[in-house]
């Protein structure tokens, strides 16, 4: 029986396999990590609780640390409530810690930054990596791809890898406080942290270095792209099972 005492603010850390779900925010059909969870603390508290993310993921995308709150009484210890949250959603989600804290916290809005991390095949991935991978089967001129990395670095505006461009934003000027790539075998990743990113910003990032590499794009051109703001199709989105969502910055 849920006790009915004063609710509190529960901060969760969630990870998920996005391959099969329609991503992270809820919609209409039900196949999204929060709906599933939202469902499982309908049946626990018998009521609806909506639970606010730090952000959203795409559909196919995957999380290492996903942050969510919400608000509810319980008396009997996060532990116990973890578990209980746990318990029905499929094994491709997991909840890895819960807390309580203050009332004021803020999933999205407390977030000073996120990381995320693309996984790039330069050959052909096996079964067992081509859920998580942009399985590309071509080489890369890495120089090249090392320079445009050091381009887009650092605080610029970003509306050109903006994925939704008719989007409305406060300012499409973000800090990519970091971008490295690095090579191991045939296996590429890039990990991106910045102070917050626009939609679709790191598949776009992630599409045009690769573009860099295919030698479809230079250097140059992507100096000129941040400082005109205009997509062009050189810019692609890369496809969403490569991307992570690796850790929430507060």
């Amino acid at each position: 029986m849920v006790n009915q005492s004063k609710p509190s603010r529960w901060k969760c850390v969630v990870a998920y396999d996005g391959t099969g779900f329609h991503g992270w925010q809820s919609q209409e059909g039900g196949k999204t990590i929060q709906d599933l969870i939202e469902k499982n603390l309908r049946q626990i508290f018998d009521r609806q609780i909506r639970i606010e993310g730090s952000g959203r993921t795409d559909s196919g995308v995957h999380a290492h640390a996903q942050v969510f709150h919400f608000d509810a009484a319980w008396t009997h210890g996060a532990d116990k409530l973890r578990k209980a949250l746990q318990t029905g959603l499929p094994r491709s989600i997991r909840l890895k810690t819960m807390r309580r804290v203050r009332p004021d916290f803020h999933a999205r809005f407390d977030a000073k930054g996120k990381v995320y991390r693309y996984h790039v095949h330069l050959g052909e991935a096996d079964p067992f990596e081509v859920d998580y991978c942009w399985s590309l089967n071509r080489e890369l001129d890495w120089p090249a791809v090392l320079v445009a990395a050091k381009v887009l670095r650092g605080k610029h505006d970003f509306w050109a890898f903006s994925g939704e461009n008719d989007r409305t934003y406060e300012t499409t000027v973000r800090d990519l406080r970091r971008l490295d790539v690095k090579r191991r075998g045939q296996r590429v990743t890039f990990t991106f942290e910045a102070d917050g990113f626009l939609y679709k910003m790191v598949r776009s990032l992630t599409g045009a270095l690769v573009n860099v590499g295919l030698g479809k794009l230079t250097p140059d051109e992507i100096a000129r792209l941040l400082k005109n703001r205009q997509r062009i199709p050189a810019v692609v989105t890369a496809p969403p099972q490569g991307l992570f969502m690796v850790k929430v910055l507060y």
